[in-house]
């Protein structure tokens, strides 16, 4: 797998407005996706991968993954299908 650096993509304005409709004050899982925006960037993760090979996923997003499967309290199964 090699890793490709990409910038944390933009949320869809009308995503961005209605989830602002709906969470006025924001929640828990847009706070962590703006945190782990400001965290973690690619290119400091560039050295682990390999310079060829199939796409990684993004390592901010794999751990975003982790993160919200420990809070919510899900298997790896549930993972997969959520």
């Amino acid at each position: 797998m090699s890793l490709h650096p990409q910038s944390l993509p933009a949320i869809p304005e009308e995503t961005a407005r209605v989830a602002r409709s709906l969470f006025p004050k924001g929640n828990r899982y847009m706070w962590l996706r703006d945190e782990f925006g400001a965290l973690y960037h690619d290119e400091q993760f560039t050295s682990l991968y390999p310079s060829n090979g199939q796409f990684a996923e993004q390592p901010w997003r794999l751990a975003l993954i982790s993160i919200i499967q420990y809070m919510e309290n899900y298997s790896d199964r549930q993972v997969i299908l959520v």
